[in-house]
């Protein structure tokens, strides 16, 4: 999807007007405060820099003041570019390049530090074995490792100094300054510590931590590992969100009058008839006008099953025909297709920050400086206490590298990144991090009713006939008339008599009564369907109370009369969506109330709500009502997600902790709410409060790790007990943990794959 495409797209879906920067150079999340701290000084401009996501959303910004911004972002020390949408190559190629870096510096500083560590470590351990200049032999050795394979740190440590700030690099850099200078000035002055460091298999000699090469070399070695498995895991986890991207067509076959012409997806225009052969993805969402399939809509809305289409229903860009070919006619293309536009919603979402990860962006601005001077007390501290230059300094660098947050400004992102990605897959558009947040710890799920819980589809219920008429002949004469009519009941009767297999015989003469139903001649008789008002007589005593009973129930009733004689009613009702019966009950398995919200009456609300097994019912509540409800609700303690489609819906919708809207309501309904359901069961509902409580887990079990982890080893490193080697080691370490903790998220399972599984199990 080209810019332009894509910021229209965003524009219509959010209302408002932002600007997405990719963002290099970045290495940890105090790089991306240093970001967004210069973006910021722009008159009029706002900006928020996600480190994992290495973007930046950025309002206030017109075609002028963008060159401006990528300015200020370069004159901080880093590169920016206009994001391109999915098909961005200066992202990738940036992404690719330090990738590729890292690999290259890595693989030079294993192949020197592992010769290098095992040399010192076997002559500072066997004195005897030395040879005159053995340590300026290793100096050589380790000079490529700690000026050209650090470089990246250095580079970004005298960025910092200039920009007065200090980031998890000063750190890192300063330690293998530190370890590198004290190893030549042992060498110059001949100085030699006492006795060495732990190493899990004991203490090692004196003399056996005189040369801090090794230290030097491996905190470069161990370091550039964690990045560079770091940068291919986040890769991995924005890859969640590239592959809806990815499921777009690159080619339609259009379908000519005199032929079948297979072109770029770019050319495709609407209203085109397309023609989709077995296995191939659908370009455009449209309508099936020829052919019928089952057609995989997996990928998007995580269905396991595969869904029947034929003539008449619509399918979406980005699903794949399985077996039959069909032909539809493009309603929209490109960037306004469903698929383009969830793609856009969940880049902004994985690109926005939450609240947790702004509070871990502040701690870790104060949290290097802190790390420095605790460094330096600590050293100060074992001088005082009686231990030589060496000892000191080598506990200091140990501190120093052990206490680098890298582990804390990773926690929250990779998480929410994943958990966003996700969540796209599993046709859970969720619009910002901080509705994951929010929706992790609800308590009350609010439900509308029409258009939500039920399909807006109406269906025959029951049919009642006067003696001397069948239900089936009824059934016929009513859908006889129907048959001229596109009006919801219309198509209901229509439906109910194709189940039947009832011939309708033709019409004649058909006239639709305007709020009242229709009339028409069928086989030389007048027939009517309608409401009371057609009725030229009282309906007979048992019809009368057969439709007095259905509107009790919240039902509906249409009268059949046939030369003035009523012979017969239809009750009708809306019919319920998809899975709302089992969604419920798994909402009820998740600790959380259910309440059915609607302007129904009473009868019509407590039936739904009987049949679903849902708690409470608030019914005949007024459009302007709907958020003082909700209001009501959180008074009492409750936090609170709204589920709704309709324009009435997106006041409640904004004023819940959470709301949720169904992909195929108002396009205001789909502005006010924090989450977009796309898939059409309300199986759906549940699998995004079980997601987004899956992610909060993640994060708080990432956030224990990184704080638990500097809390516990800050502490054993100053006690003089830790190797700066092991230190650096388990600071990488800990890093690519938090990442693939992170990862696991692209594990979860829809609630109905999990029972497809589940059955699937059963019969093996």
């Amino acid at each position: 999807m080209s810019e332009t495409a894509q910021a229209t797209a965003e524009n219509q879906l959010n209302g408002e007007d932002l600007t997405e920067l990719d963002i290099s150079g970045m290495t940890c999340s105090a790089c991306a405060r240093r970001v967004e701290k210069a973006l910021n000084r722009m008159d009029g401009v706002t900006a928020s820099v996600n480190y994992a996501t290495e973007r930046a959303i950025v309002s206030g910004l017109g075609q002028r003041e963008i060159t401006a911004a990528i300015r200020q972002v370069e004159g901080a020390g880093y590169g920016a570019h206009v994001h391109q949408g999915p098909e961005d190559t200066w992202s990738k190629r940036a992404s690719e390049e330090r990738i590729t870096s890292l690999r290259r510096r890595l693989i030079v500083a294993a192949l020197l530090t592992v010769p290098l560590m095992d040399v010192t470590i076997v002559l500072a351990l066997v004195p005897d074995w030395r040879f005159p200049g053995w340590e300026w032999a290793s100096v050589l050795l380790s000079l490529p490792v700690v000026v050209w394979a650090a470089w990246p740190f250095h580079r970004a440590a005298w960025r910092n100094v200039r920009h007065q700030t200090g980031t998890m690099d000063t750190l890192v850099s300063l330690g293998i300054i530190v370890s590198f200078v004290w190893a030549i000035v042992t060498i110059v002055t001949g100085q030699s510590s006492g006795a060495g460091y732990w190493l899990g298999f004991g203490t090692t000699p004196g003399g056996a931590d005189a040369l801090y090469l090794d230290v030097a070399c491996g905190m470069t070695t161990f370091q550039l590992a964690g990045r560079y498995f770091e940068a291919r895991s986040r890769r991995r986890a924005g890859d969640v969100l590239g592959a809806l991207g990815a499921l777009a067509a690159r080619t339609a076959r259009v379908r000519r009058p005199d032929s079948e012409q297979v072109v770029p997806i770019e050319r495709l225009r609407r209203g085109e008839e397309c023609v989709v052969l077995p296995g191939e993805t659908i370009p455009a969402d449209g309508v099936v006008i020829e052919g019928a399939a089952e057609v995989d809509t997996s990928m998007m809305t995580g269905e396991p099953l595969p869904v029947r289409v034929a003539a008449d229903d619509r399918v979406t860009a980005g699903t794949i025909s399985t077996n039959g070919r069909l032909v539809l006619r493009a309603e929209s293309v490109g960037a306004n297709t469903q698929l383009a536009r969830m793609a856009v919603l969940a880049e902004d979402a994985q690109a926005r920050k939450s609240r947790v990860e702004r509070l871990v962006d502040r701690i870790t601005v104060v949290f290097v400086p802190a790390v420095i001077g605790l460094a330096i007390l600590v050293t100060i501290g074992w001088l005082i206490g009686g231990a030589d230059l060496g000892r000191a300094i080598g506990v200091g660098i140990s501190v120093l590298i052990i206490a680098c947050p890298c582990a804390m400004g990773l926690a929250t992102p990779t998480a929410l990144m994943v958990g966003v990605g996700r969540g796209a897959s599993l046709g859970i558009l969720v619009r910002g991090q901080d509705a994951l947040e929010a929706s992790g710890r609800i308590t009350t799920v609010v439900l509308d009713k029409t258009g939500t819980l039920t399909s807006g589809r109406m269906a025959v219920r029951r049919v009642l006939a006067t003696p001397g008429w069948t239900q089936r002949e009824v059934l016929r004469q009513a859908a006889a008339v129907e048959q001229g009519s596109e009006h919801l009941i219309a198509r209901a009767v229509t439906r109910a008599a194709e189940g039947k297999d009832i011939a309708v015989p033709r019409l004649e003469d058909f006239t639709a009564q305007v709020g009242r139903g229709a009339r028409a001649t069928v086989g030389g008789r007048v027939v009517t369907v309608g409401s009371a008002d057609v009725l030229e007589h009282p309906a007979p005593p048992a019809i009368a109370a057969g439709v007095r009973a259905a509107e009790e129930e919240g039902r509906g009733a249409v009268y059949v009369v046939v030369d003035g004689e009523t012979i017969g009613a239809l009750v009708l009702s809306d019919v319920l969506r998809s899975g709302a019966r089992e969604a419920v009950a798994l909402l009820h398995e998740q600790g959380l109330r259910t309440v059915l919200l609607t302007g129904d009456g009473e009868a019509a609300a407590r039936r739904v709500a009987d049949e679903l097994g849902i708690d409470d019912v608030r019914a005949r509540v007024l459009p302007t009502g709907k958020a003082n409800a909700i209001t009501d609700l959180q008074r009492e303690g409750q936090r609170v997600a709204m589920v709704g489609d309709g324009v009435n819906d997106a006041v409640a919708l904004s004023t819940a902790d959470l709301g949720m809207a169904m992909w195929n309501g108002t396009d205001i309904a789909l502005k006010s709410a924090d989450i977009i359901l796309v898939r059409e069961d309300l199986m759906v509902i549940p699998d995004a409060i079980a997601l987004s409580r899956r992610t909060l887990s993640t994060i708080h079990m990432n956030l224990a790790w990184a704080f638990g982890y500097n809390l516990a080893a800050i502490p054993i490193a100053a006690a003089g007990l830790l190797n700066p080697l092991i230190s650096a080691a388990a600071m990488s370490l800990s890093s690519v943990l938090v990442v693939t903790n992170s990862l696991r998220l692209q594990n979860v399972r829809s609630a109905a794959e999990r029972v497809q599984r589940g059955q699937q199990a059963v019969q093996d």
